[in-house]
């Protein structure tokens, strides 16, 4: 039986432009693979509610979960929410437990719990929240799609809280081969190795160090039978 799938969303015109660098990828990427999902895709869209729809529909159609980062804020263009809920067919309103978290936090802070604030309530129908404890503003799981926040500290907060109620599969291992030789000379070889266990992904990643070039010859798989076997091979064809 294969692997539970996924892929994350991330959403910002900041992101397309260059303004912020994305790290909740990457974040993501190690955790789901801790856990046995497998990350299939990513994609980067902007600020723009139709293809934000667009993709959260091919995306949630196509594997077991998606993750979306950022447009859940206070302000106009944290759009995300409206756009989820119209791609999964939900209606969307201020909600009665996301508003009186909110404004619990924002009486303690000493804050007024105003209608930008209030925004951050917005949730579609038949979602369940998603903890936040380092700022409060929850996300929220709707079918197979989970919508957090963009701020890295928050975003990873959130996939704490999200993980634990996911079922993975056997965790994705992976060991590695540096060799001193470009990848014109080994991918000959390499590829037939990989053509004798498909069951595992094996891929070549070039440098060049000192003027030198070289490959790192990385097998992944679940089974570590399997992996282990591969890596004798690989080390008596190259190491």
């Amino acid at each position: 039986m294969s692997n539970p799938t996924a892929a994350i969303l991330v959403i910002g015109d900041e992101i397309l432009s260059g303004r912020t660098r994305d790290s909740n990828l990457h974040f993501l990427a190690q955790e789901l693979t801790r856990i046995g999902i497998a990350l299939r895709e990513a994609r980067i869209v902007g600020d723009v509610h139709a293809e934000i729809v667009e993709a959260v529909r091919a995306l949630s159609g196509k594997y077991t979960h998606v993750f979306t980062s950022g447009g859940i804020g206070p302000t106009h263009d944290d759009i995300t929410a409206d756009a989820v809920a119209e791609a999964m067919g939900a209606a969307i309103g201020h909600r009665a437990d996301a508003m009186a978290l909110l404004q619990a936090h924002y009486d303690r802070a000493g804050l007024p719990f105003n209608e930008a604030r209030q925004r951050m309530a917005r949730i579609p129908e038949g979602a369940t929240l998603i903890d936040n404890p380092v700022s409060t503003a929850p996300g929220f799981t709707i079918g197979n799609v989970h919508v957090m926040a963009g701020v890295p500290k928050i975003f990873e907060a959130m996939v704490a809280s999200v993980l634990p109620k996911l079922t993975g599969g056997p965790p994705l291992l992976s060991q590695s081969l540096r060799v001193n030789r470009g990848e014109g000379e080994i991918a000959a070889e390499f590829g037939a190795l990989a053509a004798e266990f498909p069951d595992l992904s094996m891929g070549s990643y070039p440098f060049i160090q000192n003027g030198a070039h070289g490959t790192n010859l990385v097998i992944r798989g679940t089974d570590p039978g399997r992996l282990d076997a591969a890596m004798v091979r690989l080390t008596r064809l190259f190491g």
